[in-house]
């Protein structure tokens, strides 16, 4: 692979070449899919979309099917989906009667995992809303550029954030604010104890004040008095503004309809049809149900599922996560790369039991392999790296359940999925050869919210060109290779960070590492690293000489870094811009 990658480097700095009779992208109408033949058996090529009109047809399955069973559990406290469907029903009654939201109008939901999260999410779809996920961590400059940009009518908060809010409402067009406590669905006295706690001896909850505000509670009590009227979604309506990270510019709305999400959500169950079954799995859900890729995968999916979510609030205290972890017998859990290492560098990770624990999926940023070798040391059960973004819904690829997975790849599309890689000029590239990532397929939105402009760039033809440099191996599986503009060019060769990084974070003496490309007055750029040491002792020259030991010369760092602690979203994606504007 090294050698591919400084071959396809001398030859230009683009994505490669063509002759004039290669397919391009608005020319093309299917590829040939060759990775079917790595399906597993019993995996159908394609899901059938007929089944259902819309995401909320697949939530009254469940309830229906699933009614005596468990279905979220956080912080010790477990609901039953019959526990869930009342309190549905009741912010859904809510939502139309008192608040008087019609369907389309868009509600914005900015809290942590909590239980009130998968309450106000699917009431709100029940009244055919659109849902603007958002995350808790914003700064109040960015809650308001995406309450306007979206034209929000209404607030679910939790009242951790409640000050920021206030602070920038009266310059949105907001008209209803529900604020919640993170105990408000505990039973008594758990309830005032854990908001006592949180407001007043962890003083987490910032003084604020915002005229008629309702209480979650409140909220949920005025709806029992009546019932909701029942509105009819379609494929076609919007279900979700799901918002860009905004780690590459302003951030951008992506218009996922019911269509895309029930899709990606079909695509999602056959793929796991191997190894799951229905109404038995129990899945950890520790990162937040605002980030596309748990709201698919752990909510939406594990739900049509009949799947018991443990939602985890705070996954940086790893002491109590994995007290949780130990309480509860999970068989399935998601994550990014740096939550299963630091779980892994918990001195009572190894003391768990994984008896029942089947497979972890891993995406959002690229795992590495001394992370995937090391879980599954311990585990005896594997990582399966998928990959998927925002405008995708986001899963479009994702490694086998079983047997032959690949680490260091993102697996192959899932069904209904197409998938080619081009060059610059939108010509695809031979097999083997680097480019440009484009899917197509029932899960890529609609395109951006009031963005035709930044539609028109990433989209040709109903393909979704997603930014990501990968190849296509000879199994039919695909490898990221890196980010289009993360990209750094030392002397006219593409080095790519996530190649940098593989090398370095193998050393035993290394926790995290992020590299970058800085100006450099010979070469343009030259590689620089930032490291979190595992190993007090590490230097700058251990980790020179090992990366010339294991990388061709140009890709060997010229600066070496050590820090603390890396930036990092709050999903714990590591910043690479952040470093490189640092």
């Amino acid at each position: 692979m090294q050698n591919d990658i400084e071959s396809s480097s001398t030859q230009n700095s683009t994505l490669g070449s063509t002759t004039s009779s290669t397919k391009t992208l608005n020319k093309m109408t299917s590829p040939e899919r060759t990775w079917l033949k790595g399906y597993l058996q019993g995996i159908h090529s394609d899901i059938d979309l007929s089944q259902y009109n819309s995401i909320t047809e697949v939530l009254d399955r469940a309830l229906g099917k699933y009614y005596s069973q468990k279905a979220f559990t956080n912080m010790g406290v477990t609901w039953t989906y019959a526990q869930l469907d009342q309190k549905i029903n009741h912010f859904a009654s809510f939502l139309q009667n008192e608040l008087k939201l019609e369907k389309g109008d868009r509600i914005a939901i900015q809290m942590p995992n909590l239980l009130q999260f998968p309450i106000a999410l699917f009431a709100a779809m029940r009244v055919g809303l659109v849902i603007v996920n958002t995350n808790p961590l914003y700064t109040a400059r960015e809650m308001k550029h995406q309450f306007n940009d979206a034209g929000v009518k209404a607030v679910v908060i939790l009242a951790n954030y409640a000050s920021l809010l206030a602070s920038i409402l009266p310059e949105t067009k907001i008209q209803s604010v529900v604020v919640t406590q993170i105990g408000d669905l505990f039973p008594f006295p758990k309830n005032i104890v854990v908001n006592s706690v949180v407001k007043y001896v962890k003083k987490m909850v910032p003084a604020y004040k915002i005229d008629q505000a309702y209480t979650f509670t409140q909220a949920l009590e005025l709806g029992s008095k009546k019932s909701y009227k029942e509105i009819t979604n379609t494929q076609d309506d919007i279900a979700f503004l799901q918002y860009t990270g905004g780690t590459t510019g302003v951030s951008k709305g992506a218009m996922l309809t019911h269509r895309n999400v029930l899709a990606n959500m079909l695509q999602i169950v056959e793929w796991m049809k191997p190894v799951l079954k229905e109404g038995e799995e129990t899945i950890v859900t520790a990162l937040p149900m605002y980030h596309i890729f748990s709201l698919t995968v752990n909510c939406m999916a594990f739900i049509a599922y009949g799947g018991h979510n443990i939602l985890i609030t705070n996954p940086r205290d790893i002491p109590d996560f994995i007290k949780t972890l130990k309480k509860y017998p999970f068989t399935v859990m998601t994550g990014v790369n740096t939550l299963f290492n630091a779980l892994m560098h918990h001195p009572e990770f190894d003391k768990m039991d994984f008896s029942n624990v089947k497979l972890s999926i891993a995406g959002a940023m690229a795992l590495q392999k001394s992370v995937a070798e090391q879980w599954k040391s311990k585990t005896k059960s594997p990582i399966l790296e998928g990959y998927g973004l925002t405008e995708a819904s986001p899963v479009v690829c994702c490694n086998p359940l079983t047997g032959n997975d690949q680490v260091g790849t993102i697996g192959m599309p899932l069904p209904s999925t197409e998938v080619v890689l081009v060059n610059d000029q939108n010509e695809v590239v031979p097999q083997g050869q680097e480019g440009e990532l484009c899917a197509r397929g029932p899960q890529v939105m609609k395109g951006y919210w009031k963005r035709a402009d930044e539609t028109e760039k990433v989209m040709v033809d109903g393909w979704l060109k997603t930014g990501d440099v990968a190849v296509q191996l000879d199994n039919g599986f695909f490898k990221i290779v890196d980010r289009k503009k993360d990209m750094i060019l030392v002397s006219g060769f593409n080095v790519y960070p996530n190649e940098v990084e593989e090398i370095i974070a193998s050393h035993p003496a290394v926790l995290e590492v992020a590299a970058i490309g800085v100006p450099d007055e010979k070469s343009g750029e030259v590689v620089k690293v930032f490291i979190v040491k595992k190993d007090p002792s590490l230097t700058t020259e251990q980790v020179i000489k090992y990366a010339k030991e294991n990388l061709t010369n140009y890709k060997v760092p010229k600066y070496v870094e050590f820090r603390t602690e890396l930036p990092k979203t709050n999903v714990g994606k590591i910043l690479r811009r952040a470093l490189r504007e640092a």
